[in-house]
């Protein structure tokens, strides 16, 4: 891994530790359903921050309001900068919430399949390329030149996400494994400050789920990208989170350490001990 894409990959220069993300008195409601009711926590710098719960509990719901997909009725979700600046993404648009660094993949993969690895990833460094993508298709004059200097950092994540050899390949011809990571390689050539994972791991079989989780925490200790992930392998989510919220019916009902969370009774009864008795 080359100091280039250490310095290059996180689009954050806060201090480890630092408050990054506050989610504040969040509630999003869908007619006379609440899918989120109050919801408040902190995200630091650095950290991977696992949001947990059972189905139908609220944890796409919030993501989607993070990055702008929904906005809450109630509540702020505060964005603080290295530059000393708090943005507020409750009022902010997707497009301007992606430049300010927060990138994500999705639980139903969205890539272009008929494309190949590499114009997919490229399609990530978008938000930073001051020519028309389709001038970067062609190839030509200050788009060429624009697209030599993009292609490094590309070619870095391609490398840590050990996609080589399939870079010139369609997406859509790739086994499951590879698209995901395909997916979360696009969100990381956005140079993201905040990185929004929902279920990266579902549907993969055992060897997967465990190249992800070590792509994950490469990410974290190489780059310290601050990672907010949403996962329903239990073991997965102890093993590498440093902190974990819980959410129930639209409510957080805990956050703290993995084990903090993994011996409250209101969770193992909400969720753990769900799937405890399973």
């Amino acid at each position: 891994m080359s100091r280039a894409y250490r310095h290059n990959l996180n689009g954050s220069t806060l201090q480890a530790g630092a408050l990054q993300l506050e989610i504040r008195d969040v509630t999003l409601r869908f007619g006379g359903v609440r899918a989120l009711d109050g919801v408040s926590f902190n995200v630091s710098q650095g950290d991977i921050h696992a949001i947990i719960g059972p189905n139908g509990a609220g944890k796409t719901s919030l993501l989607n309001c993070i990055s702008g997909l929904y906005r809450p009725q109630v509540g702020e979700i505060l964005c603080h900068r290295s530059d000393g600046s708090t943005r507020n993404l409750v009022r902010t648009k997707p497009g301007n919430i992606a430049r300010l660094g927060i990138a994500r993949t999705f639980q139903n993969i969205e890539l272009f399949r008929h494309m190949t690895v590499l114009e997919n990833l490229m399609l990530g460094r978008h938000v930073h390329m001051r020519h028309r993508l389709s001038a970067s298709f062609l190839y030509y004059g200050p788009a060429q030149r624009q697209e030599i200097r993009e292609r490094e950092l590309v070619e870095e994540v391609i490398d840590l996400l050990e996609i080589q050899s399939v870079r010139n390949k369609q997406v859509g011809a790739l086994a499951y494994g590879f698209q995901k990571r395909v997916e979360m390689g696009r969100a990381l050539c956005m140079q993201p400050a905040v990185l929004l994972l929902d279920e990266p791991m579902a549907g993969m079989n055992a060897e997967e789920k465990e190249d992800m989780a070590r792509f994950i925490l490469d990410v974290n200790e190489l780059a310290g990208v601050t990672t907010v992930l949403i996962e329903h392998d239990m073991g997965v989510i102890m093993d590498i989170s440093d902190r974990v919220s819980v959410l129930d019916f639209g409510r957080c009902i805990a956050d703290g350490t993995p084990a903090e969370v993994g011996s409250d009774q209101a969770v193992r009864d909400a969720y753990l001990g769900q799937e405890a008795h399973a």
